[in-house]
């Protein structure tokens, strides 16, 4: 999980997804210290923060999850940096994207939802996602 800002998304998100899948290793990546900080109260496996932190554990992860800003060089008011973004873009793992316009990022196709529902659609498509690799 990589969030920014406050970290409340990524809290939100690290709470179903310690929740939903309680064997997995769940990392909390914060791009500051109190989206970390928020985060560590979901109960994740791991906590770091900072750009070499995210650069770091995108490389390691199988699957990130985030606002869809992860993946832009200098959304989130500047905080995530083009090393992020192309360490998330261009690396293995699978990525989970939440629809967030807060970040110029309108995407065509995506219906108007409460993010509450976005983030159980993401623990529904990481649950498949992990059933895939499994075959």
């Amino acid at each position: 999980m990589i969030d920014g800002q406050g970290g409340g998304i990524g809290r939100s998100l690290v709470e179903l997804l310690v929740k939903n899948f309680p064997a997995a290793e769940i990392g909390a990546v914060g791009t500051n210290s109190a989206a970390t900080e928020n985060m560590m109260k979901g109960g994740p496996s791991f906590a770091a923060t900072g750009d070499n932190a995210a650069v770091f554990n995108a490389k390691e992860a199988d699957i990130i999850v985030g606002p869809a800003g992860i993946i832009m060089a200098n959304a989130m008011h500047g905080e995530i940096s083009p090393a992020i973004a192309m360490a998330i873009s261009s690396g293995k793992a699978k990525v989970v994207l939440i629809p967030m316009n807060h970040c110029r990022a309108y995407i065509a196709g995506v219906e108007e939802k409460k993010v509450a529902e976005y983030l159980n659609d993401a623990i529904e498509i990481i649950r498949q996602l992990m059933s895939e690799d499994r075959n």
